[in-house]
Parts: structure tokens; C-alpha cells; sequence
């Protein structure tokens, strides 16, 4: 799922061509779509929204269309220009692809497997279903017999018949003889040194771009700053190491993939395991301070933080590579499927507690103060022991100094993005304190933080438990489990902590110091025997009419698909 808002505040001014958020807003698609809905949020969609430049509108449109093919007028803000203008119609690009399967299912169907040459490489889509075909390399085919480039390669009267790889030379018929012209030696070592002047040229071109891209993403002072530092602590990946680290970033060792990016698998030359983030897009502003950033975010030390090794520099995109946990996300532990081992209220108390002294550590002590900007359920790794650990802080925010740095785009994933923010697309540490608030909440019910099957009221997790917290229906929504094994008293200063972590206006929420407190006091009160201690009464009344909304919470392992687990919000580079 991907959104994105427009408004129209008071001073501000309509640009024909701009669409930025004043009037007109864009998100991009997110990869494997097979089909599409579009909606508005009536909180959001409404006159108020253009009401500070004094504009009436009663109409909003939408459309899936080609960037490139849209260019945003003043006047669809105010009239139907925008549906009149192409009478409804604006072009799209699809992708394409053979069948539905894999390359490896596809193979074993001798029959109707389409890449038949054994020149052929099958590649399989990164776009959802289905494969391609590839030429292997040095196999694109030249037809040298018609191609203008070449002079005829064959002695007149000879008959010149083209073949893969090359070509014969044919004598007419009753003749025999050398039907080849000799030109064709020259021409053979013409072509051989121009190939060799063009791959020198080439290698030269690559190397050129590798260093433009090193020098554009900060890698010269990051350089610098290293040689004063611990070795080893932060290393800088050449392309080739990190492709050699995951076969040329093999689809089989993907661990995920989101809308900011996708996750390998990978294994360096020293055999440490990895995690390698490919991102697909980066912002000028990050462009232009990610090596800072990767010298700050390089000296976070915390055993709740999943540690970041490194980062290459020399590709358009850089290139994450954090420490590797086997154990797989929160979200696998909460929202897996109904077999393995159960977790008790203490084990999600402690990864609760856990999470929220790392993004404290982050926000309080990280010098300067780090602002995920992306908590989320499938963002927590767990370990065997049960250890929380914070992942993707290497696509977070440094916080603000002052009032003019405050990031103006939207990023976070919707279910867990501070309503605050969305309004006014200022990132903060209060903004990290609402995700967080909506995790203790699927430690609590089980529920996923969207979810699309459920009826109107209770698509959102944090609007669901709101409504049942002011009408007093809070056992409704809370896992039977833990409320079978723990005090009715506890369980509800814990809901209390949500409750104001998802307040509305971000002066009321708590720091994330002040969450981190509340949820270690809670489980000094577990350990002490009477903190244990639960009232068969008090069971009961919790336990009517409270169906339970996850019988069985599993520990699995390996990582759970980013695509299929998070409804993506409009996102930064990830």
C-alpha cells in the first residue's frame, strides 16, 4: 500500500509543473503489483485541506500513470482540466514476462521451457512472477553476411550463410575452391584489436564512474575520518567484494524486500555472515551527507542495535552491509503461522524493553542524537535468546539542529507512521515514540498494524485500540494469551504506556527514555513473586467474550518477506 498527501497551506503558491505536495502529490509504485485500487482518506480529503490559499475545490483525482508523461497544471486544482485534458486516459508502462514461474520450476518442463539455446540464460523476474531470457554473454549474434559494417566476407561468385557465432562461405554449385575473400583475415584482426581497444575503453569509463560516485557520496572523507579510527570498525566494500559476497546478488539469497530496497544474504571473505541492503533510491540532501552519516551511525555501539560493518560508495545507490542475525523479525514471532514454540508475556515484556533502551540510546545518547524514523515490527530482530535487536537505522534521520533542517519528505510505513508527521512531514524523536507505541500493541493483541480483511473500524491497529480503550473494551482486543497467564492490573499499565505513546499532538507522548523506564519497572514488578500473582476473578472477567487472536506464537527462522508483511507508506531511500 503506498499514499502520499497534498496540500494547500496559507502563503503558500500553486507551480505549473510542480508536484510536491502544494496542490498536486506523487508515489511511486511499488514492484510486483498485480493490481490496484485507489482511495482518499476523508480526513484528509476534505475543503479545509486547500482552505489556507483561499481554494474551493469538491474534487480530488487520482491515477496510475508514467511519471514522465505528467505534468501538473494549476488549474486541476480548481476545475475537471485534469480529466478533460487526455478524456480520462493517461499512459502507463507495463513489464513483461514468460509465464509464471521460476527459472528453476520452469526448467524442469523440457516442453514448453522457452529458453532453448543453450546460449540462453534464464534470469527470473525481479518484478514479480515469471522469467526472461537472456543472450549469454559474447552470444549476441552478428550477421556478418548483411551487416553494413562489414565488407561481403566471401570471394564472388561464393554465397555467404550466416551462423550463430559466424558465418560459411558456400562455392556455387559443380565448384570448388577457397570461397572465402582474403580480406576476411584482416578484417578478423581488425575486429579483434578494436574489441580490445573498446573493453580497455570501457574499463577505464567503469572505473571513472566508480570513482565519481565514491567522491559524490562523501567516500573521500569518510576515508579520512577512518584513519584515525579503530581497524576493522567500519570498512568500505568495493561492488565486487559484496556481489562476490552474494553470487552476484542471487535471488535465492534474498531476505527481503521493501519499498526502499532489498536485503541479501551474504557471506565475506573472512566468513562473517551478512545482511547487505541494495536501496533503490537516495535523496539529494542524503547524497550529499551520507558519508558523514555513515562515520556517526559507524559508532553506534549497543547490544539492542543490529550492528552496521559497513557500506560501499562506488554505485549509484550505496550499499548497507549490518550484522547478521539467523533468528528472523518480531513480526515472524508475532504474526507467524500457528506452529512452534509460544512466548510468555515476561519474553514480550523483555523485547518490548529491549527495543525501547535502543531507540532511547539512539535518540539520547548517539552523538548527534539518531532518529530511526522507520520502527516497525519486521524492523526488530530477535535472536535465540529472545534479544531484540533494532535493524535499519543505517536509513535514519540525524536529528535536526534547527528548524530549517527538518526533513520535508515523508518516510515510515503506513500503520505505523506518526499522524503528527503526516501532517506537517517534520521527523522527530516523538515521531519514533508513535511506532513504537503501535509494536507494543501487536505484543499485546497479536494483530497486525493493517490489516485490509478487517472490518472498517479495525483495519488500524492504533484506531482499533483507541475506540476500545475509551469504551472500555480492552480485553476484546488483547491475546487470550496473556491474559490467561498474567495480572489484570499489569497488563493494563502496559496499555496505559501504548496509550500514550499513540497520543495525537507529540508534546504529550513520553520520551523514549521515559517509555524505556516505565517498561524495565514493569518487569522488576514481573519478577517479584507477587507480581505474578493473578485472581481467578480477574481471569474471568478478561477472559469473556475475548476470542483469542493468536492461540499460538512462533519462533521460525530466516526473515520474513518485506513485500508481503508491510503495507509501505511513501518512503525514503531505504
Amino acid at each position: 500500500m503506498t499514499g502520499c498527501m497534498a496540500t494547500c497551506p496559507k502563503g503558500g503558491r500553486l507551480e505549473n509543473g510542480s508536484c510536491s505536495g502544494m496542490g498536486c502529490c506523487q508515489a511511486a509504485i511499488p514492484r510486483g503489483m498485480n493490481t490496484y485500487q485507489l482511495s482518499f482518506d476523508d480526513r484528509f480529503n476534505n475543503n479545509n485541506t486547500f482552505g489556507g490559499m483561499g481554494i474551493n475545490t469538491s474534487c480530488s483525482y487520482a491515477a496510475l500513470v508514467e511519471a514522465a508523461a505528467f505534468d501538473f497544471r494549476t488549474v486541476y486544482v480548481t476545475a475537471d482540466d485534469f480529466m478533460g485534458s487526455t478524456g480520462g486516459k493517461w499512459p502507463l508502462v507495463l513489464d513483461w514476462v514468460v509465464g509464471k514461474e521460476t527459472c528453476g520450476d520452469a526448467q524442469r518442463n523440457t516442453t514448453a521451457y522457452m529458453c532453448a539455446s543453450s546460449n540462453s540464460e534464464c534470469v527470473d523476474s525481479r518484478n514479480g512472477p515469471g522469467y526472461l531470457c537472456n543472450c549469454s554473454a559474447g552470444h549476441e549474434d552478428v550477421n556478418e553476411c548483411d551487416d553494413s559494417r562489414f565488407q561481403y566476407p566471401c570471394s564472388v561468385p561464393g554465397t555467404c550463410i550466416n551462423t550463430a557465432g559466424g558465418f560459411l562461405c558456400s562455392c556455387p554449385d559443380k565448384t570448388t575452391g577457397n570461397a572465402y575473400n582474403g580480406i576476411s583475415i584482416g578484417m578478423v584482426a581488425l575486429v579483434v584489436s578494436m574489441s580490445c581497444a573498446y573493453m580497455i575503453h570501457q574499463k577505464r569509463s567503469l572505473a571513472a564512474v566508480k570513482q565519481r560516485y565514491f567522491k559524490q557520496h562523501g567516500g573521500l572523507l569518510l576515508f579520512e575520518e577512518m584513519k584515525s579510527k579503530q581497524p576493522g570498525a567500519f570498512t568500505l566494500f568495493t561492488k565486487e567484494e559484496l556481489e562476490e559476497a552474494t553470487n552476484k546478488f542471487d535471488e535465492r539469497n534474498v531476505l527481503g524486500k521493501g519499498g526502499n530496497g532489498t536485503v541479501y544474504k551474504g557471506a565475506l571473505r573472512d566468513r562473517r555472515l551478512v545482511a547487505i541492503k541494495k536501496c533503490k533510491i537516495i535523496n539529494e540532501r542524503q547524497e550529499k551527507e551520507f558519508g558523514k552519516e555513515m562515520l556517526i551511525l559507524s559508532q553506534v555501539n549497543h547490544r539492542n542495535v543490529v550492528r552496521l560493518y559497513g557500506c560501499c560508495l562506488e554505485v549509484e545507490v550505496p550499499m548497507l552491509v549490518y550484522q547478521f542475525i539467523p533468528n528472523g523479525t518480531l513480526y515472524q514471532l508475532i504474526h507467524g503461522q500457528p506452529h512452534g514454540s509460544r512466548i510468555s508475556f515476561m519474553t514480550r515484556l523483555k523485547i518490548a524493553h529491549e527495543t525501547a533502551e535502543a531507540l532511547a540510546y539512539l535518540h539520547s545518547w548517539a552523538s548527534p542524537p539518531i532518529i530511526h524514523g522507520d520502527v516497525k515490527s519486521p524492523n526488530i530482530l530477535v535472536d535465540e535468546d529472545y534479544t531484540a535487536k533494532v535493524a535499519d537505522f543505517g536509513a535514519s534521520t540525524l536529528a535536526p539542529t534547527d528548524e530549517a533542517q527538518f526533513v520535508t519528505f515523508v518516510q515510515g510505513t503506513y500503520g505505523y507512521l506518526d499522524p503528527e508527521y503526516m501532517q506537517t512531514s517534520k521527523l522527530t524523536s516523538k515521531s519514533d515514540v508513535y511506532s513504537f507505541g503501535v509494536v507494543l500493541l501487536e505484543l499485546l493483541t497479536c494483530r497486525k498494524a493493517m490489516n485490509l480483511q478487517a472490518l472498517e473500524e479495525e483495519k488500524k491497529l492504533s484506531s482499533h485500540f483507541l475506540l476500545a480503550m475509551s469504551e472500555n473494551r480492552l480485553a476484546e482486543i488483547l491475546d487470550e494469551q496473556i491474559i490467561g497467564e498474567q495480572s489484570v492490573e499489569l497488563i493494563e499499565q502496559v496499555a496505559e504506556l501504548a496509550k500514550e505513546c499513540l497520543e495525537m499532538a507529540s508534546d504529550k507522548r513520553p520520551s523514549m527514555r521515559e517509555v524505556a523506564e516505565e517498561l524495565d519497572r514493569f518487569r522488576k514488578l514481573l519478577q517479584h513473586p507477587w507480581g505474578q500473582q493473578t485472581s481467578h476473578e480477574e481471569r474471568k472477567a478478561l477472559l469473556v467474550g475475548s476470542p483469542s487472536t493468536c492461540p499460538e506464537i512462533e519462533l521460525s527462522n530466516g526473515f520474513v518477506s518485506l513485500t508481503d508483511s508491510a503495507y509501505l507508506g511513501i518512503q525514503s531511500p531505504r
